[in-house]
């Protein structure tokens, strides 16, 4: 079948308003009468609504005549137009919904099996836009679980008998729930489990961390809490310090050749230049401790460790430095960040 898209002159708007109408490819476009159409689509169009006007006469003898330039078919086979019939108000459709509460998932195992994706599985009918006939079964039927043992009868278990014998109930002393608490609305008592909170704190922090704080500035603490808050802390600090003592070693360790070499014009280099090529090994140490093993909560990625391949568009990022020094400096000022992969926002405080 060819897709209405192809014949000229078909916008966003009247292709959505001949779908509507029931034309789904150029054949059925091809079938159908100019005046029958256009009364079709202006009728379409004054009940959904999707463009301003409905499209002129002209428009519609031109996407005709382009159908059946591009399928080969006939004046003489035009076909009846039909229109979407709102199935909803429909009794039996709706006496059909009611006796369908559930739904039957389909299995991923299925997915598997057959190699569909999800965009392979076809959108279910909506029952207002529909076209054509429609069958309608109303069955009262309702999934038995698997598994499930039928009760046996026991000389040990005894019946409890309906007859009738009870007291009747004084249905006049019945009193609602809103009559008793004047209208208020009733607080059910919750109880709430060491694990339930544990789980709480670990998706959003507690009210009074982000007290008088603006939602959207960067003091604004958000997003799950880290499992190793102080080691991803300690991390951030080590590489920041680490990424600004390799070139200040680098050239502390130059200068201070030179000034041994050529002392009448580099004398002037100090002597505790030492320090910075005498840190590097130690930095080096705890980068291999703490850097290294810095991960994000949520996918697992190494965060100071620098990588070639796509960053997420929520990183942080400054053009010239990369995405590893604003990481640091973010998550030591301000005690959250953003992966730099995932982009999800991880806390490192309560």
């Amino acid at each position: 079948m060819t897709n209405l898209s192809s014949i000229p002159g078909i916008g966003k708007a009247s292709l959505e308003l001949l779908e509507a109408a029931g034309f789904s490819d150029a054949e059925a476009l091809a079938k159908a009468g100019v005046e029958e159409l256009s009364k079709e689509l202006d009728r379409a169009n004054s009940i959904l609504q999707i463009s301003k006007r409905a499209p002129p006469r002209g428009n519609v003898v031109k996407w005709i005549a382009a159908a059946r330039d591009l399928t080969g078919v006939g004046e003489n086979a035009v076909m009846e137009v039909t229109m979407p019939v709102n199935y909803e108000l429909s009794p039996e459709v709706v006496t059909m919904l009611a006796n369908a509460p559930f739904a039957i998932p389909l299995p991923g195992r299925v997915l598997m099996e057959q190699k569909l994706a999800v965009g392979d599985i076809p959108a279910a009918i909506m029952l207002n836009r529909y076209s054509g006939d429609l069958e309608v079964r109303v069955e009262d039927r309702v999934p038995t679980p698997k598994n499930v043992r039928p009760a046996v009868p026991s000389s040990n278990i005894r019946i409890a008998d309906t007859s009738g014998t009870r007291m009747e109930m004084d249905t006049s002393r019945i009193k609602s729930i809103g009559a008793t608490t004047n209208g208020l609305p009733v607080a059910l008592p919750s109880e709430t489990t060491p694990e339930d909170a544990r789980v709480a704190l670990i998706r959003g922090p507690r009210m009074e961390t982000n007290k008088g704080r603006d939602p959207q500035s960067r003091r604004y603490i958000r997003g799950v809490l880290h499992s190793h808050p102080v080691s991803l802390t300690i991390g951030a600090l080590v590489t920041l310090i680490l990424m600004i003592t390799v070139p200040a070693g680098v050239i502390s360790a130059g200068l201070l050749l030179l000034s041994g070499e050529m002392p009448e014009k580099f004398g002037w280099v100090p002597k505790w230049f030492l320090v910075f090529p005498f840190i590097l090994p130690v930095l080096g140490i705890a980068y291999l401790i703490w850097g290294v093993h810095g991960n994000c909560r949520i996918c697992g990625q190494k965060l100071f460790v620098p990588r070639m391949c796509l960053k997420n568009s929520k990183a942080h990022h400054v053009p010239g430095l990369g995405h590893i020094i604003p990481l640091s400096l973010h998550i030591l000022f301000f005690r959250w960040f953003r992966c730099t992969y995932c982009g999800t926002p991880v806390r490192l405080k309560k």
